[in-house]
């Protein structure tokens, strides 16, 4: 059988180990029974089978992916390859991408380049601490 036939199954683990979604198995298992995975609108174990027409909710961190599973493979392959298994629902990638867009400027906006505070920037924590020079 080919890696796209209709009437193959994976267990939901493996799947979304080879999809790329989790670094490992142990990882997925674990996102799988804090309820952050769901197929088909259900909370799900991780031996629980899915099969291409599969409808997965994956939350992770802030982010979170609407994905019908085109193809089961059980081999993990290349990150292209892998996001071959799937079809992101156009709504959750928008979602997704403006989350990861509002996260990135809030990052930028913190700090400078460097990633230390200037001395304006550690002057006010001292005077917010408490320590440091009293005068205003």
């Amino acid at each position: 059988m080919n890696a796209s036939s209709p009437t193959q199954e994976l267990r939901l683990d493996k799947w979304l180990w080879a999809a790329r979604f989790f670094k490992t198995r142990q990882l997925a298992i674990e996102a799988i029974n804090g309820g952050k995975i769901q197929v088909d609108g259900q909370r799900a174990k991780p031996s629980r089978s899915v099969r291409p027409g599969s409808r997965i909710e994956i939350h992770k961190g802030s982010l979170s992916w609407r994905i019908e599973v085109l193809a089961v493979d059980k081999q993990r392959r290349s990150a292209t390859e892998a996001s071959k298994l799937y079809a992101e629902d156009e709504e959750s990638r928008l979602k997704r991408e403006e989350m990861v867009r509002e996260r990135r400027d809030m990052a930028l906006g913190q700090h400078d380049a460097s990633g230390r505070p200037s001395k304006r920037d550690r002057r006010m924590i001292q005077r917010f601490t408490g320590r440091g020079d009293p005068t205003p």
